[in-house]
């Protein structure tokens, strides 16, 4: 497709928004968006912006999960960035911002997989690992929801909701259509807790999460399921394969690299999680950080280890595509700053229709029960903030 028509092809009817404690960053309509190609991605972002030399100098919007598959970056008409949520109020001045009461909505819940039916196919993944095939030692499972509302669904009123989380990175990515016409209402709206990789010049962090245990309201049991986290073998040794594979794909580009601080609990709003800072110095502070977030996506942390193993049994086990779910997110500048953070905790909403996606990782250990409990926890804040009552999902998935 020639670039004229590759730009035709989407009009995002929403704005990008990525909002964090760090930043956001705010890009309205389209001037053009990178085409698909056979050479890397940075070649083609550098491409890009050698015959674009009008307008905003970044990209915006989201890699896929599988390798191959196509990313979906473009540059918008115009961008908004400030420093921290204070960011937000300032792209959208009231009334944008003003939440209103929202009449009662009736919902259908489909689980896709049934929960029994991701059990098993942790029981499977469990079997392939206690074999050693082709060297697994970790893969990620996720599995979804898919909800249907008696009317439309308001994304920003979305990301309102989860942007209220002072944890996470609430986004918003408007998608290109999939029948390709012009204009599209497919969206991806989430609030991840996890740090890809930020790069500003020299410098580059990176803060993968993994091992995870549910919050509660109940302030022993809470400080109980925190203590219980830290003390796991079983999610240390997890979490341990995510940062051991982020330090070797980031080592040979860095002259400095470490973890100050060592691996401590984090938490949102729903969930406890370990998680490790990254910091690094780099050898070429003009590597861009589209070439080194598709050089660590997708980490551990989504997929497994090894990753090309993971993968493969990824798509025999899960039966769906997952799109841009466990991708990445973010934002990349002419001169290669960026930032990209990890696509969980996401939904893709196009009219009335949402489908959420959860994971957990599965090594030595898990427990087939458990792992299904997890993703319910990791389903929560979305379900908060589409207005669906987790106890009403929950039971129609006990159901199934």
């Amino acid at each position: 497709m020639r670039d004229a028509e590759e730009q035709a092809a989407f009009a995002p009817s929403l704005p990008f928004a990525l909002v964090s404690d760090r930043e956001t960053v705010v890009g309205k309509g389209c001037l053009g968006i990178v085409a698909p190609g056979a050479g890397a991605l940075e070649g083609r972002v550098r491409g890009y912006f050698a015959a674009r030399p009008e307008g905003p100098r970044l990209l915006l919007g989201a890699l896929p999960f599988s390798a191959g598959a196509r990313e979906h970056l473009y540059q918008p008409a115009d961008v908004v960035r400030g420093a921290g949520r204070a960011g937000f109020a300032a792209a959208f001045p009231p009334p944008a911002l003003v939440r209103s009461p929202v009449p009662a909505r009736t919902w259908t819940v489909v689980p896709e997989p049934p929960v029994a039916a991701y059990r098993a196919a942790v029981a499977q993944a469990l079997e392939h690992l206690a074999r050693g095939d082709e060297g697994l030692r970790k893969v990620v499972l996720s599995r979804s929801l898919r909800l249907t509302s008696d009317r439309p669904i308001d994304c920003f009123e979305v990301l309102r909701g989860l942007a209220e989380d002072p944890a996470v990175t609430a986004y918003c990515v408007p998608l290109a259509a999939r029948d390709g016409s012009p204009a599209s209402a497919r969206v991806l709206v989430g609030a991840t807790p996890e740090l890809l990789l930020a790069k500003d010049g020299a410098s580059v962090t990176s803060r993968p999460l993994a091992g995870s245990a549910r919050r509660s309201a109940d302030a022993g049991a809470d400080r109980a399921a925190a203590q219980a986290l830290s003390a796991s073998d079983k999610d240390r040794r997890e979490h341990r394969e995510v940062v051991t594979a982020i330090l070797d794909q980031l080592a040979p580009y860095c002259a400095e690299l470490g973890t100050p601080e060592g691996t401590s609990l984090t938490s949102t709003a729903s969930m406890w999680h370990l998680g490790t800072r990254i910091v690094g110095r780099l050898r070429d502070a003009s590597v861009s950080s589209v070439e080194l977030a598709a050089r660590l996506h997708p980490t551990p942390a989504v997929c497994g280890t090894p990753r090309a193993a993971a993968a493969k049994l990824i798509a025999e086990l899960e039966g769906y595509d997952r799109g841009f779910y466990a991708g990445a997110v973010g934002w990349c500048e002419e001169g290669g700053n960026g930032a990209w953070h990890v696509a969980i905790r996401c939904a893709e909403i196009e009219g009335a229709g949402a489908r959420l996606y959860a994971g957990a990782g599965i090594v030595p250990g898990s427990d087939p029960a458990g792992e299904g409990e997890e993703t319910a926890a990791k389903f929560a804040a979305l379900l908060r903030a589409l207005g669906v009552s987790e106890q009403y999902a929950a039971g129609v998935e006990d159901a199934a």
